[in-house]
């Protein structure tokens, strides 16, 4: 019975999800002005489960993360670095291409670093878009935007483990 409820619960998410994407995809085709701003407010939460392995160490799972990197469009290993290091720990994608992370971290802790990512790395300032793509030049990187045009330089992401 129980079985039933989280499989139930899990093809409700599939759908709010797949209802989201064609809302994004509507909205980008006939308001693309928009779809920016949309983006960092709607954004859906993450599916975070904790595991604890038999030695006793303590893991995160972002279950949806693969989702995440398509919609923002960028690589997962640049999501999966900045990630890392702004939680200051250690991770890798398992084979059904999920972020396990050492440590324990909340949906919100997740929540606000992606919010921070789409404005670091994906959001145009001047249009507010997330039509711009994310370059490196000259062992830079920037992003310019397929709107507006403009460009800028972003931030590289620094590894600084041992915050936490």
């Amino acid at each position: 019975m129980a079985d039933e409820s989280n499989e139930n619960k899990k093809e409700v998410k599939d759908d709010e999800q797949e209802i989201l994407r064609r809302v994004f995809n509507i909205l980008r085709e006939n308001s693309p002005e928009l779809v920016g701003i949309w983006l960092l407010t709607i954004i859906w939460p993450p599916q975070v489960l904790r595991e604890e392995t038999a030695k006793g160490t303590k893991k995160t799972v972002f279950v949806n993360f693969m989702d995440y990197c398509k919609t923002m469009h960028r690589n997962p290993d640049h999501v999966m670095a900045f990630l890392l290091a702004e939680l200051g720990t250690r991770g890798k994608l398992d084979d059904q291409q999920r972020l396990v992370v050492r440590g324990r971290f909340t949906q919100r802790d997740f929540e606000s670093l992606l919010r921070g990512y789409i404005l670091d790395y994906v959001m145009c300032i001047p249009c507010k878009s997330t039509e711009a793509i994310l370059s490196k030049e000259n062992r830079l990187f920037f992003l310019r935007c397929g709107k507006c045009g403009s460009g800028r330089p972003v931030a590289p992401i620094k590894i600084n483990f041992g915050r936490r």
